[in-house]
């Protein structure tokens, strides 16, 4: 972009040379057609430049709104996701059963105390009573799970949905993978740029998928959670809130 807007420039200023050349050295009856022209091209090249500047700008100030308001729901997703896995021990890969979850789950409210219990092992071997440490977990109550993550607001209902997008949903995926002989489970969320982006300027969103930056979202999707590792955090920068 930057080396259009400067060849632009340097044609504009040519243009304008040859305008001023025209007014010296061309015949009378050839200047008003010619000049006509020439102004013509020095103002689409200006128009142009313009534009080259002012496209790119007004695509960042689309997509950082747009993007914001996806990662809202992608964050809506893990904590869901997160409780879900709390509870029953694995992610879901159905919206619908996510929604169900969170509607009628509880947590488990539990204190831990110290205790300990007679050994008859040792009291049979020693001859005198001989106690054991043990850890006693005592159940104190239930929590829905829903007050707990969204209190009163029900856009758990609708956090499958991409903002902005009229019938795109986000992805969702789950599942288990493999470490030294344990089966973790692993979710993945995701929505791709080109969606949350369709009505932008082609070459930019190209570009935007292309990005490799520490301060850009890296790739052609905001996504949250991985099918490959370990990792419930989201893949975009600090700079649209907590990723982790």
């Amino acid at each position: 972009m930057l080396k259009f807007i400067l060849v632009a420039i340097a044609v504009i200023l040519v243009t304008i040379g040859l305008v001023k050349l025209v007014d010296k050295f061309i015949p009378s009856k050839f200047k008003p057609i010619l000049n006509i022209v020439l102004w013509i091209i020095i103002v689409f090249l200006g128009y142009q430049t313009y534009q080259s500047i002012y496209e790119p700008i007004q695509f960042n100030k689309v997509k950082e709104k747009r993007y914001a308001e996806v990662i809202k729901n992608l964050i809506d997703i893990r904590d869901s996701q997160l409780a879900h896995r709390q509870v029953t021990g694995k992610f879901t890969d159905n919206f619908d059963n996510l929604v169900k979850f969170i509607d009628t789950a509880q947590y488990t409210i539990t204190q831990r105390r110290d205790s300990s219990i007679l050994d008859e092992v040792l009291t049979k071997q020693f001859g005198v009573d001989m106690f054991k440490p043990i850890v006693v977990i005592d159940t104190l109550g239930y929590v829905s799970v829903k007050d707990s993550l969204f209190k009163s607001s029900a856009r758990y209902k609708t956090m499958m949905n991409v903002p902005g997008v009229d019938g795109e949903k986000f992805k969702l995926q789950a599942g288990f993978i493999e470490q030294n002989g344990i089966k973790i489970p692993v979710f993945e969320s995701y929505v791709l740029k080109s969606a949350i982006l369709a009505d932008q300027n082609k070459d930019l969103l190209v570009q935007e998928n292309q990005v490799v930056s520490v301060d850009g979202v890296n790739g052609d999707r905001l996504k949250v959670g991985s099918m490959e590792e370990v990792n419930t955090n989201g893949n975009w920068p600090k700079t649209y809130g907590s990723a982790e």
